[in-house]
């Protein structure tokens, strides 16, 4: 478990439930309040008010892309730190996740690197 103070929750928006329901759990056991949601709609919602720590944002989602909902946010002066969790994103993509400044995690999430990046975005903030 890390030593970093616990400033808000986790907000993750995955709209496979197997995927979410590890995220939580593995975002619980680090000490984060994490609140879960399948659709970007949902997320942008809860969002605004929040006080959210940081996102965790599916880029394949059922009613929009995770870029575009972070970018929908951005434009909403919802700073939020966010990380954009995919497969195979095509550089245009990675261009346009750079420009708004969000780290890329791949899957499958087998590594520590989700853990670390939202470590290491939690402590930037």
């Amino acid at each position: 478990m890390s030593t970093r103070p616990i400033t808000g929750p986790v907000l993750v928006v995955e709209d496979d439930g197997d995927v979410l329901n590890a995220l939580r759990f593995a975002l619980e056991i680090e000490g984060y309040d994490v609140r879960v949601f399948s659709t970007a709609r949902a997320l942008a919602h809860a969002a605004g008010g929040s006080g959210a720590a940081c996102l965790i944002v599916d880029q394949r989602l059922p009613d929009e892309t995770g870029l575009e909902l972070i970018a929908r946010l951005r434009k909403r002066d919802i700073m939020t730190p966010a990380v954009l969790i995919t497969t195979n994103l095509p550089s245009a993509l990675q261009a346009q996740a750079a420009a708004l400044s969000v780290p890329v995690v791949e899957k499958p999430l087998l590594s520590n690197a989700l853990f670390a990046t939202v470590r290491s975005l939690i402590n930037a903030a």
